[in-house]
C-alpha cells in the first residue's frame, strides 16, 4: 500500500515529518493581475476566473506583506496553538511583477519570525531564470524552504485552449524543468472536472506529473462564478458539470495512476460565498473528502497502485526477470 499504509500521501503527515512539528500556511493575497488579463497574452483571464484572482479566502490585498503575515500567524496561534509557518503567496500570477517588487515580497517573508517556508503561485509562462535567482538567494540567504505552485488545470491542450488558459502543456513541462534545476519543489494545480476532460485526460494527468516528478499536487473541483465567462456560458446551458460521484471517481482514478512520493494537498476546493452558480454539488468538501476515502477503503485501492509505466514498461512486461 501507500507509504506509511494509507490510502493517498498525507500533507499534513509530510510536514511533520519534513520540519518536526505542525505548519500551517499564511496565504498573503497582493493586488496584481496576469498576462492573461492585460493584453500581454490576452483579456479577460480564464474562463472560470473572478475579479479576486482566487484570493477570495485570505486578508484584504490593501494590506502588506508583513501585516498580513502577522495577522495570520496571531489567528493560527489563538486557533492551532501553531508555531511555524509558510508564507504562501495564493491570488493572481505572483512572479508577474517588477523583479525588484517581487524580491522585496520573497525578503519580506524570509525575514519574517517562524517563517520556515515560502510558496509561490504562478502560471508556468511566468518562470524565468531572473525571478528563480532571486528565490535561490533568498533561499541562500535564510536557509528557508520554497517551493513554487504552477496552474496547469488539465494536460489537455485542447481544453486549456477552450477555457482560455493562454499557455500550452510545453510550457508547464519547461517551467517545470526550470525550477527542478534549481532544487525547488514544484506544486501542480489539476480540476479534474473541466467539461472537455474526460477520464484519459485525468490518467494522463497522473502519468505527466509523475513523470515529471512533481512533489505536490493540489485538486480543485471547478466551481463556476455568476459573471464569469464560464459561469455565462454554463447560464445557457452550454455544457454540464459530471455528477458528484463521477468527481470521485476519477480522483480514485488519478490517485491510482499517481506516483505514491507525490503529496497531496488537496482532495477538493471551494470556491468564494457569493455569487457562485456551481460549487460542489452543493456539499461540503468535507463529506466529498470522506465518501473519497471511505470508498479507496471499501475497494482496497490507493496512490500508485496503477503506477507501473515509467522505467520501460515494455521491457518490463517482455523480460520481467531481465530488468532491475
Amino acid at each position: 500500500m501507500n507509504v506509511n499504509n494509507f490510502r493517498y500521501n498525507i500533507y499534513s503527515r509530510h510536514l511533520i515529518n519534513k520540519f518536526g512539528q505542525k505548519v500551517y500556511k499564511l496565504p498573503v493575497n497582493l493586488p496584481g493581475s496576469c498576462p492573461n488579463r492585460d493584453g500581454t497574452l490576452g483579456y479577460g483571464g480564464c474562463i472560470f476566473c473572478d475579479e479576486q484572482g482566487s484570493g477570495f479566502d485570505a486578508l484584504p490585498n490593501t494590506l502588506s506583506v508583513i501585516e498580513q503575515l502577522r495577522q495570520n500567524k496571531e489567528y493560527f496561534r489563538r486557533r492551532f496553538n501553531a508555531n511555524k509557518f509558510i508564507a504562501y503567496f495564493q491570488a493572481f500570477t505572483n512572479t508577474y511583477l517588477p523583479p525588484a517588487q517581487f524580491a522585496d515580497n520573497i525578503k519580506c517573508a524570509a525575514e519574517e519570525a517562524d517563517i520556515v517556508g515560502i510558496s509561490v503561485s504562478t502560471r508556468p509562462d511566468c518562470i524565468s531564470e531572473e525571478y528563480l535567482d532571486i528565490l535561490s538567494r533568498a533561499q541562500a540567504e535564510k536557509n528557508i524552504d520554497i517551493n513554487i505552485e504552477l496552474g496547469l488545470q488539465t494536460v489537455n491542450y485542447h481544453t486549456l485552449k477552450k477555457i482560455n488558459r493562454g499557455h500550452t502543456l510545453a510550457e508547464f513541462i519547461d517551467a517545470v524543468l526550470r525550477i527542478h534545476r534549481r532544487q525547488f519543489e514544484v506544486c501542480t494545480h489539476l480540476i479534474l472536472n473541466l467539461p472537455w476532460d474526460n477520464m484519459s485526460d485525468v490518467i494522463e494527468n497522473a502519468k505527466i506529473i509523475s513523470a515529471l516528478g512533481t512533489r505536490y499536487v493540489k485538486l480543485h473541483s471547478l466551481y463556476i462564478v455568476r459573471g464569469t465567462e464560464l459561469g455565462n456560458m454554463y447560464e445557457r446551458g452550454e455544457f454540464e458539470i459530471i455528477s458528484m460521484n463521477q468527481y470521485i471517481r476519477r480522483i480514485i482514478t488519478f490517485l491510482e495512476y499517481l506516483d505514491p512520493n507525490i503529496v497531496i494537498q488537496r482532495l477538493v476546493g471551494k470556491g468564494p460565498q457569493n455569487e457562485v452558480l456551481f460549487c460542489n454539488w452543493d456539499t461540503s468538501w468535507w463529506k466529498i473528502k470522506q465518501e473519497l476515502e471511505r470508498l479507496l477503503e471499501a475497494e482496497d485501492t490507493w496512490q500508485g497502485k496503477k503506477f507501473d509505466f515509467l522505467n520501460g514498461k515494455a521491457l518490463k512486461r517482455a523480460w520481467p526477470n531481465s530488468i532491475n
